[in-house]
Order: structure tokens, then sequence, then C-alpha cells
């Protein structure tokens, strides 16, 4: 069979393009890489952790970064955490932490050297829990606080964006609602210790409940004394949260803005 020489040359051509960038015929580099802490599966917060994986999924592939797991701290020490830029805490709470875990998460934040941190709903649940005595350096970090109550029916509320130019609420709207949340509250404000992002509004709870923090109550915020950037986002516990798009926006923006580690954790003039 005689070949047509055209289609020779253009084969060639491709070929020789192919080899000239070999990054083409390469999956893309992530763009940064994410470790998330989960409890085992089993207890109250199952079907949030099923729902967060099955969207982290998605937006991993679509934002070209990778998600590990991981179900107790006893892998984490600094070796461990310099393989990602993200350390998500998606649902554990800041005791049975192991003592090397500790002393390599403390620096990580510290020194801002290794990434950023996102964290959700149950790690503010400081105090004596599960026979495991409070971490006083994770409740300075929180704010120097200390869980006091809940909502444990679930209320919906309004909550309100407060720092409008924050990276993080990049999107949001003005106010938006969260349908069901158990709505913790604290022996004292963060307010003092830390930056506020968004508040709850106390008097959009429905049903109505005895369970305040007295008007001021911060449900997002970020520890700017820490190198590393981070932020923490109270709502975090019911499944139907990957419903709400403002939700699933404010986690996104958490998370990517967490990565971006080497830049000014106080920016909020950034747009990663």
């Amino acid at each position: 069979m005689k070949t047509n020489p055209l289609f020779s040359v253009l084969i060639g051509w491709v070929l020789l393009l192919g080899l000239a960038n070999p990054a083409t015929a390469q999956p893309k580099k992530p763009a940064f890489r994410v470790v998330a802490i989960a409890e085992k599966e089993g207890g109250v917060h199952a079907p949030f952790v099923a729902a967060a994986k099955e969207w982290l999924q998605k937006a991993a592939a679509e934002n070209h970064f990778t998600i590990d797991y991981i179900e107790t701290t006893d892998p984490v020490n600094d070796t461990f955490l310099a393989n990602y830029q993200v350390f998500l805490q998606l649902n554990y709470p800041p005791y049975r932490w192991t003592e090397t875990a500790k002393t390599a998460f403390i620096k990580y934040l510290e020194t801002g050297q290794g990434g950023g941190w996102v964290g959700l709903h149950h790690a503010s649940l400081l105090g004596e829990f599960d026979g495991y005595a409070i971490w006083p350096w994770f409740s300075g970090f929180m704010g120097g606080i200390r869980f006091k109550n809940y909502i444990p029916g679930f209320a919906k509320a309004t909550v309100n964006v407060e720092a409008k130019a924050h990276p993080v609420l990049k999107g949001l709207p003005i106010s938006f609602e969260i349908e069901k949340e158990e709505w913790y509250t604290y022996d004292k404000n963060p307010r003092p210790n830390v930056r506020v992002l968004a508040t709850v509004d106390e008097s959009t709870y429905v049903p109505d409940s005895p369970t305040k923090m007295g008007g001021d109550h911060p449900v997002i915020w970020s520890n700017e004394r820490m190198k590393a950037r981070n932020v923490y986002i109270f709502m975090g516990h019911h499944p139907d949260l990957f419903k709400n798009e403002a939700y699933k926006t404010l986690l996104l923006n958490a998370i990517r803005w967490a990565s971006d580690h080497n830049a000014d954790p106080s920016s909020s003039s950034h747009s990663h």
C-alpha cells in the first residue's frame, strides 16, 4: 500500500512536536496537596463527612489539587506535614492528638513554613472530653475559648459577613442562611484574640433558643498571630451543607487561600 507523502510529513511533525513538548502528554501537576483528618466512620458526624468527601473529590479534580485522608493523628509529624500545603480539620476534635503530632502541628502554624489550616465545627470542641484534658495551645490558637454549650436540636440562622474583602468570603452574599446547625457557644468571645470574618445573627434562630453568646457570636475567624494562613469555620455538622451554594463557595475559598502559605497570612487583597 502506497503512503501519501503529505500524510507522512504531517505524522512526522506531530511526533516531533510531541517530543519537543513532553509536558503536553503528561498529567498536570497538582497546584497543591491537602490532607484532611476525619474520625473513623460512625458517629454523629459520619453523614457530614461522607457528603464532604464526595464534594471534595469533585472540587479537587476541578481545581487541580489532591486530597488524602487520615483518621487519627498517629501519622502526623514534621516529615508527614511537609508533603501538604493544607491541613483540613474536617471532623476531628482538639484532643486525642499524639505529642509528636501536637509539636509538628504547632510548628506548621507558628512558622508558616509548612502550609495553611482550615478547621471546621468540631475543631472548637475545647474542654475536658472523653477523659482528655484541654489542649491549652489549641485553645489559645482558637482565641482563648472553651466550649460551653450548643443547640442539640439544630436551628436555622442567618450568617452575616463582616470582613467583606477577605478572600475566604469572596463571591459570598452579605448574608446567607444555614438551615441546620448546632451553633456552639463558648465561655468567652474569641473576638479580642482573632480576626472575625463572619457572625451568626442569634435573633434569626428558628426555632429560637436560649443558648446564645449575647448578640456578638463569631462563627468564622482567623488567628493572624500565626505565620501560617488559617481559618476556622464553625458550620460543619449536617450533610445538607453541601447543598448550600454559599457554604460550598466558602469552603473552597478557604482551602485555596490556606494553600498559599508563602503569602502574608493577614492579607485580604490576595485573590488565591
